[in-house]
């Protein structure tokens, strides 16, 4: 008789987690309130990061806390009103930047990371998606030479530390590789390790025609009618009250929300993030991430993606049209961005955790409820390794990594 799951959330995430029970023969059922891939999962960049070996840490340089501190760039924004109730989570990030726990976090960072390419491929081609596919990597692109010669530095280190390929263009060789480029370039770093996707959300999308090809069931559904129901759970759906065995919370920024209830107090926060296309003209070759003004331009289906960096803001938050109007206005430094293709640029939220590290494996003090949230900036990169980690620690099996840093027991939840 196989085993019975509800996967709550259709993200990048919540969609692989569901993949991969599938193919170990449990009986799931995806849930979401959407289409899959249509929230976080769609307004990132669209890079499947293999060279983002270590998280992003909390600035600590005086310079930029204080660019930061005036919003003086694209990179960061903030509600002063959110502040009071992110300040501790902030604090603990801050703490778990430093040189005394950093390293740490980031080898269990990192060896999650090591898997991101290698399985993302066979999902990418069992669910024929390799049209959206671009294996040509990405570029870091700098408006000044002691940027890029301190990132040339930091990724020789990384080549030596990690096998990470990469290649060091002059401001020449970038203006050749790049001639949609408006701007006279110090140079980049091209890592030649990642890939890029045309349009997230479609792959998201792709994934869960797979999972449903493989017997698996997709259903509308509101996550906080969640129950424990005897030895199993229920969700209220428009297919009926579904049961399971067991259930995976995979609901990215909302999943703190439907924890609370039931006890569970983890550190976690949100960075909203905000993009917008633009047609009209040529694009980059490859997306390219302005490392000096914190935004990245990516070609897409729709046109050049220009996304932002993070905004820290309660969730729910209005949206604040400053960041995306900085970001916009930079890029337009850098390519001809005629005509805007959204009314509105789109606004997201990326799940956070104060150390950096998300949270895969099972609650402590629930049988049959597993965790697999808190990816960050990294959700569309690491969904096929952590559904993959999360389905081999739910079915018994010898796990693709050790999955102890990833524990809700290491908050004390």
């Amino acid at each position: 008789m196989s085993r019975t799951a509800i996967v709550l959330g259709a993200g990048m995430v919540g969609t692989c987690a569901a993949l991969h029970l599938a193919f170990r023969g449990w009986s799931v059922t995806l849930v979401d309130r959407r289409e899959p891939g249509r929230e976080t999962s769609y307004g990132n960049a669209g890079i499947i990061q293999r060279e983002a070996v270590e998280p992003y840490a909390f600035a600590r340089d005086t310079a930029t806390l204080l660019r930061v501190a005036f919003k003086r760039g694209a990179d960061v924004h903030y509600h002063l009103r959110a502040l009071p109730r992110l300040a501790l989570h902030l604090a603990g990030y801050w703490r778990n930047s430093g040189p005394s726990r950093y390293p740490a976090l980031a080898r269990a960072y990192g060896s999650l990371i090591a898997h991101s390419v290698a399985e993302h491929a066979p999902l990418i081609d069992q669910a024929q998606a390799r049209d959206l596919v671009s294996e040509q990597g990405y570029r870091f692109v700098f408006r000044n030479e002691a940027s890029l010669a301190r990132a040339a530095a930091n990724a020789e280190r990384l080549h030596a530390s990690h096998g990470l390929r990469h290649a060091v263009l002059d401001g020449d060789a970038l203006a050749a590789a790049e001639p949609a480029l408006r701007l006279r370039m110090a140079g980049a770093i091209h890592w030649l390790d990642a890939w890029s996707v045309s349009d997230p959300g479609e792959l998201v999308e792709r994934y869960a025609a797979l999972f449903a090809a493989r017997g698996g069931r997709l259903a509308r559904g509101d996550a906080a009618s969640l129950q424990a129901q005897g030895s199993g759970w229920r969700v209220a759906t428009d297919q009926g009250m579904l049961q399971a065995e067991h259930v995976v919370v995979a609901l990215g920024p909302w999943s703190d929300a439907l924890l609370r209830p039931l006890g569970y107090r983890l550190p976690l926060f949100v960075k909203r993030g905000y993009h917008r296309h633009y047609r009209g003209a040529q694009g980059p070759r490859l997306p390219l991430y302005d490392v000096d003004r914190g935004l990245v331009l990516a070609p897409m289906k729709r046109g050049v993606r220009v996304t932002t960096g993070a905004e820290f803001a309660h969730l729910d938050a209005p949206a604040t049209p400053v960041q995306m109007r900085k970001a916009q206005a930079l890029a337009r430094e850098l390519l001809d961005l005629p005509e805007p293709v959204e009314h509105e640029p789109w606004l997201g939220a990326r799940p956070c955790t104060a150390d950096m590290n998300p949270v895969i494996g099972p609650a402590p003090r629930h049988r049959g409820l597993w965790f697999n949230f808190g990816h960050a900036h990294q959700g569309f990169t690491l969904g096929p390794a952590s559904g993959r980690l999360l389905a081999e620690l739910m079915s018994g099996q010898q796990p693709l990594v050790d999955p102890m840093p990833y524990s809700a027991l290491r908050f004390g939840a």
